[in-house]
């Protein structure tokens, strides 16, 4: 069995857990060990995990776990150690030529260690067994709207600095409150059929907006596609791939005549090099979710934070945890190829170095 080490989060603002104490639970009913790390930002308390048989084990106690913990969390790591010697479980943003791939994967060449990227661990059809999807393209289509009804009313800022929800009702009546009075705005979800597009659409419903639904069919004769410059509102599902077209020209901004100001980019790759949505070239934050594409002119508000589950941490990490649950349970066996998988796209890019 498997000795599972949960690392605390050093992203400001993450709250989410790969792990909750249910599906602890259950690890270690299985016969696996888990080490927890202490947190004080997890949505979940240090007690609930203790109470169902976690070791409990100092923040960052991970760089010097046993050499056989498999070191599992969400968001990256801190920039020390220089070497990586265990396997890491998480996401990495590092084989598709992100920024600093080649540093990160150089500590694990240097030292030996294993990244077995979350975003790769996936069935034989290549599609992934366990998303955050559906939580992020909520979160996000509830942050595009705010930032439109701010933008709609005057607002000097577009979206002031974020904390997480408490829950997913919460969120609904914020959104809710900003657009009252105001009539619905035109939306654009791109991905609607996927799991982020079925979060923003869901989203959008439920405040009375009707979006405009696209997917592969609506995209296939290639972009950029100025019928997205005639919504008020696009929001961007679909993570850029070497098929992917360009969605929004890098020059929109400076489009006299268009009808969109706020974009929401919920898949947020404004470092990879197939970036749909090319007008950006930054991440947002919860402390400055917003950014003007412009800098002049009518404004084209982008939003795009990277770590959008986080803020319903609570819902984000339940539905998680339990799609991950059966994947870290064949860890040691491996009999559906998930984690060789995993291994075999590691080993790839770690050849390019």
């Amino acid at each position: 069995m498997a000795h599972f080490w949960v690392r605390a989060e050093i992203k400001t603002g993450e709250a989410r857990a790969p792990v909750t104490p249910a599906t602890a639970q259950q690890l270690i009913d299985a016969g696996n060990l888990l080490s927890v790390e202490l947190s004080g930002e997890r949505a979940f308390s240090n007690g609930d995990y203790a109470a169902v048989g976690c070791e409990m084990v100092p923040s960052g106690g991970w760089v010097a776990a046993p050499a056989n913990a498999v070191v599992l969390g969400i968001k990256e790591l801190p920039d020390a150690p220089a070497i990586l010697t265990h396997k890491h479980i998480f996401f990495g943003h590092a084989f598709k030529g992100q920024a600093g791939w080649r540093e990160l994967l150089g500590r694990f060449q240097t030292g030996g260690g294993e990244l077995l990227d979350l975003e790769y661990l996936t069935d034989d059809s290549g599609r992934r067994l366990a998303a955050f999807g559906y939580w992020a393209g909520f979160a996000g289509a509830a942050l595009g709207l705010m930032a439109w009804a701010r933008l709609k009313r005057g607002e000097a800022t577009a979206l002031k600095p974020l904390k997480p929800f408490d829950d997913q009702g919460a969120m609904v009546a914020a959104a809710r409150d900003a657009m009252h009075g105001l009539e619905p705005p035109s939306v654009l979800v791109m991905g609607a059929l996927g799991r982020c597009g079925r979060g923003a659409t869901d989203l959008c419903e439920v405040l009375g907006v009707a979006p405009t639904k696209w997917d592969m069919a609506e995209t296939a004769s290639g972009g950029p596609f100025p019928q997205i410059l005639d919504h008020e509102i696009f929001i961007n599902c679909v993570l850029g791939s070497e098929d992917t077209p360009i969605f929004v020209p890098a020059d929109a901004p400076n489009h006299a005549e268009r009808t969109l100001t706020v974009i929401s980019d919920v898949s947020c790759d404004p470092s990879g090099p197939n970036n749909p949505v090319p007008v950006y070239d930054r991440v947002t934050t919860f402390a400055g979710p917003v950014i003007d594409a412009t800098g002049d002119g009518a404004p084209l508000y982008v939003t795009a934070i990277d770590h959008l589950p986080s803020l319903l941490p609570m819902e984000a990490s339940e539905d998680y945890a339990a799609q991950l649950l059966p994947v870290l349970m064949q860890f040691d066996d491996d009999p559906d190829g998930v984690w060789a998988r995993a291994r075999a796209a590691f080993e790839g890019k770690l050849a390019e170095l």
